[in-house]
């Protein structure tokens, strides 16, 4: 079964971060992260009701950075998507009924992050997610209630069965795109196209739940065809890595 954390970036209100506390309690799940939030008072215990425990327990860090040292999955939850599939920012994206049946089967954490109240996270926030997920709401009014936001992907997530496999961690992943950054330089790939390639890399296998063997296989892939591309060149770089303890 995935271990499920919210995270909440950079919460403006107090008041917020109680009722999204109390609605996660509704549906059976306690992890809580806050980047950022501001000062937790009365406000906050109160709206989170009979949930306090959420609300006391949860996690405080100061950057993204943290959560994703030790998670296997990052969504982004957003409202601001790309109109075209040229875009790869905020594209592809899912709604929570679909987040389901991509997580379902996991063993490992999958950190759902929701942005600020007034703008969201930033692209630079969404270029680190392996998903993107959005609330199908009406046109007429879009803009959810960040607690009220919870509720949905709480809801849709619940009583998930158990999973089946492990998969890689984000250790594994990050160096994985690492790997695939470097692969770039050696197919001369153009420098303008690189973020967006890399975004791109990071949707398609980030909805995949790369397990460990799946990662080493693609790692073996991409040094086989560095080796017949640069021959000589690629045997004495490994030779320099064993030397100096490097992967």
């Amino acid at each position: 079964m995935p271990e499920i954390e919210i995270v909440l970036c950079e919460p403006l209100y107090e008041g917020n971060i109680g009722f999204a506390a109390r609605v996660m309690k509704n549906f059976g799940f306690y992890n809580l992260t806050l980047i950022n939030p501001p000062d937790i008072g009365d406000e906050a215990r109160a709206r989170s009701s009979h949930a306090r425990d959420v609300l006391e327990n949860a996690r405080h860090v100061t950057s993204l950075d943290e959560v994703i040292e030790e998670s296997n999955i990052l969504v982004a939850t957003t409202g601001g998507l790309s109109k075209t599939v040229t875009h790869a920012m905020r594209m592809p994206y899912y709604e929570p009924s679909e987040l389901r049946d991509m997580i379902k089967d996991i063993e490992g954490r999958v950190s759902i992050i929701f942005g600020r109240e007034n703008w969201g996270l930033s692209n630079e926030e969404i270029m680190k997610c392996d998903i993107i997920c959005t609330i199908p709401t009406s046109p007429e009014y879009p803009i959810v209630n960040i607690s009220h936001a919870v509720g949905v992907i709480v809801y849709e997530l619940a009583n998930i069965p158990r999973g089946t496999y492990p998969m890689a961690s984000r250790i594994e992943v990050d160096a994985f795109y690492d790997h695939l950054d470097r692969f770039l330089d050696t197919i001369n790939h153009p420098d303008y196209k690189r973020e967006n390639t890399l975004t791109m890399m990071r949707r398609i296998f980030g909805r995949t739940n790369l397990t460990i063997r799946e990662v080493s296989t693609m790692h073996g892939i991409l040094r086989r065809t560095e080796q017949l591309i640069l021959g000589d060149e690629f045997e004495k770089t490994e030779n320099d890595k064993k030397t100096s303890g490097g992967d």
